[in-house]
């Protein structure tokens, strides 16, 4: 995997504002097919982390390489083009139909700018994400009309739309319901098939949301890299508990992961064992 070249490197990063230690000497490297996990609790520095990743900021101290491209060295609007981030929070407010909003993603930009037209085979190729992620009869619907969950779809299909080698997903499922958070789930496993060269980071507080197509992780505490590297490594009970500063039982099934206290998760076993 030395030779492989990374999609994404941070080396010994620092940021800090106002005299605040945001993050403290974390390192990452991304190589393309890998789905990274980016978990911690509030405030640990992961929205930090991933705006440095996004190449929306500068690094305080150490070298982030975004894409084979230095921060500090490059055009930041020309290199977030090749970038394609998911934001819940999109801050769309015209009705516009589903399909308007996916071709957005070619210009980088919330509004379809005037006079830009997409090609045909742009056009095309926003009918045929907006059908990979499930919103095939969708295409027309206005935005105010979508669910919270088709909207997810429809932003990780406008990210799409460039044909990035990066996937950033910032708390994708926020405000979802169950059936909202599995179909978007769903969508974000079926690009590791569509796309095996895309490389994806993914950035939550809650482990029921990584997708089981998830590859690495990273866990923050406190501005800090507790623990990097594969899944199975660092996605463990004692890990976990210490990460949220919290003890709990971490297991995993069918490639999902699911969460609870360590004191009921023993009981739980406990009446199991008696019956």
């Amino acid at each position: 995997m030395e030779d492989v070249p990374t999609v994404l490197r941070a080396e010994d990063v620092d940021v800090v504002r106002a005299g605040n230690v945001l993050l403290h000497e974390v390192s990452l490297a991304v190589r393309p097919g890998e789905h990274w996990a980016l978990l911690g609790a509030n405030g640990a520095g992961k929205s930090t982390l991933l705006s440095l990743l996004g190449a929306l900021t500068h690094p305080t101290k150490g070298k982030v390489e975004v894409l084979g491209h230095t921060l500090g060295r490059v055009d930041l609007r020309e290199l977030r083009s090749y970038v394609g981030h998911v934001n819940p929070r999109h801050p769309l407010r015209s009705p516009l139909p589903v399909r308007e909003v996916v071709l957005t993603g070619l210009t980088n930009s919330v509004e379809r700018p005037p006079r830009w037209s997409p090609t045909a085979e742009q056009e095309e190729r926003a009918d045929r994400l907006i059908s990979m992620l499930g919103l095939g009869s969708r295409g027309e619907a206005r935005w105010p009309t979508l669910s919270q969950g088709e909207r997810g779809r429809a932003l990780i299909a406008r990210a799409l739309m460039p044909e990035p080698r990066l996937l950033l997903l910032d708390e994708p499922a926020t405000g979802l319901d169950v059936a909202g958070r599995e179909q978007l789930i769903d969508s974000i496993d079926a690009l590791r098939v569509a796309h095996p060269e895309l490389a994806s980071i993914l950035v939550t507080h809650h482990l029921e949301e990584l997708p089981p197509g998830t590859t690495h992780a990273l866990l923050l505490r406190a501005g800090r890299a507790l623990a990097s590297g594969p899944v199975d490594e660092v996605l463990t009970s004692d890990r976990i508990s210490e990460c949220f500063d919290h003890p709990v039982r971490l297991d995993r099934r069918d490639g999902r992961w699911s969460v609870r206290a360590r004191r009921a998760a023993v009981v739980a076993e406990d009446r199991r064992v008696g019956q």
